[in-house]
């Protein structure tokens, strides 16, 4: 149903990357009852198997995880697309247009080319998170940011080397 095997749950129970339901308890002949999952458990990890197909390492999924559930006290299943034009837009426009004032502000700075390099990387970095807090805080249609933010941490795959070849080429 989710395309990951007993043996990659039991590895993911084992290291609390992802916990079932109802965790398994050891049976009198010594063995363990089945790990037990509600209906959105299933869909969160059916996106974590495609994540994970993708190319996502175990590392690298917790700490969505942990973001999610920590900062955006979210469930994986629960980070919504619908708002997907806006998280486009913003995954986009805000790294072009750091590396813009970036590349602006170097010239006007007196800055040496490791410091311009620097300024230019992190004008390609996504939105922060801190958008989404101040969102959250201020009721400033948090969805809509965490959209964006989530977006254009995926956009940054793109961004981040282009950014890195504009630092380096100095």
């Amino acid at each position: 149903m989710t395309g990951l095997t007993a043996r990659q749950l039991q590895w993911w129970d084992a290291r609390r990357l992802f916990l079932p339901a109802i965790a398994p308890q050891r049976t009198e002949a010594g063995g363990f009852t089945e790990r037990r999952y509600t209906p959105l458990d299933v869909l969160e990890l059916q996106v974590l198997a495609d994540l994970r197909r993708r190319g996502f390492s175990v590392p690298r999924l917790r700490r969505l995880l942990s973001t999610l559930r920590e900062v955006f006290s979210v469930r994986l299943y629960e980070a919504s697309f619908r708002d997907w034009r806006i998280g486009v837009v913003g995954g986009v426009v805000c790294p072009l247009t750091g590396i813009a004032i970036a590349a602006l502000l170097s010239g006007l700075l007196d800055l040496d080319p490791t410091q311009q390099g620097l300024l230019i990387l992190f004008g390609s970095l996504p939105p922060a998170v801190l958008n989404f807090m101040v969102a959250e805080q201020f009721r400033q249609e948090p969805g809509k940011v965490a959209s964006i933010v989530l977006i254009g941490n995926l956009l940054s795959i793109v961004f981040v080397p282009i950014g890195l070849g504009i630092a380096l080429r100095g």
